[in-house]
């Protein structure tokens, strides 16, 4: 059944009304005619299952026909940092992270980032990783899309820091020096319905300035095991640990 999240200003009643683009998918990319079955998940995590009533002029109506109890969300709250990389490694930690499960996704300007955000392709940047989002979102069946920043500074990222539970900078040199126990301790001793900001270095790594300044505003210090991974691999082996620590194991 495919899925698409409306807002709540959608719904009038039992009837939920689709434009843009997931009324285009509706009726152009899926092809589906009146009677055909969809899943409807509001901005409060409620998932309806609702039948075609009418496809016309780009909007389509839905009426909810069933409420769904689902439980696809993590028990903790994951928002992933990391410093700005070349190419679309960033778009797929996105992709790949909200498949996973992240609460939300904050890139940041970091001091060996190899490319610079250009504030005049802004808007565009940030609307396609949002789409990105939704859209991943939406082939996991979660219910909750993620939220997506544009690139913060590293005092906006540490200010972040402030209103999650806990806090973690992923480094190499806790890697090299076989200190492998910190990430295991906090995922088991993180509450549920905590929340957990996790950073991730661009490329190069941190600067031994920013290390320094994560670890006095209480980041602490993370391996992610014996192995040193890339900068779009780390986000997606913290996330896949913390489904194994909160989904399978418990």
């Amino acid at each position: 059944m495919q899925r698409y999240f409306v807002s709540e200003q959608a719904r009038r009643g039992e009837i939920v009304a689709i434009s843009g683009d997931d009324a285009h998918h509706i009726a152009r990319v899926m092809r589906m005619k009146p009677g055909a079955a969809i899943a409807c998940v509001f901005p409060d995590g409620r998932t309806a299952v609702c039948q075609i009533e009418q496809i016309a002029n780009e909007q389509v109506q839905a009426r909810i026909v069933q409420w769904k109890e689902e439980r696809r969300e993590l028990p903790v709250r994951i928002y992933i940092a990391q410093g700005l990389s070349k190419g679309d490694k960033w778009e797929l930690v996105i992709q790949k992270g909200t498949e996973l499960g992240a609460a939300g996704f904050l890139p940041f300007a970091a001091a060996r980032s190899l490319v610079k955000w250009e504030d005049k392709k802004a808007e565009k940047k940030v609307e396609r990783w949002k789409k990105i989002a939704k859209e991943a979102a939406e082939q996991a069946e979660r219910t909750v899309v993620p939220d997506v920043r544009a690139p913060l500074s590293l005092a906006e990222l540490v200010a972040f820091g402030e209103t999650v539970d806990v806090r973690l900078f992923a480094y190499e040199e806790e890697a090299r020096r076989g200190r492998h126990a910190s990430l295991p301790a906090l995922l088991t001793d993180l509450a549920p319905g905590g929340s957990l900001l996790a950073v991730f270095g661009p490329e190069g790594g941190f600067s031994a300035e920013e290390a320094e300044r994560l670890e006095q505003h209480g980041f602490l210090p993370c391996s992610l095991g014996p192995r040193i991974l890339r900068t779009e691999t780390a986000p997606l082996y913290l996330l896949a640990a913390a489904s194994y620590e909160w989904e399978l194991r418990r």
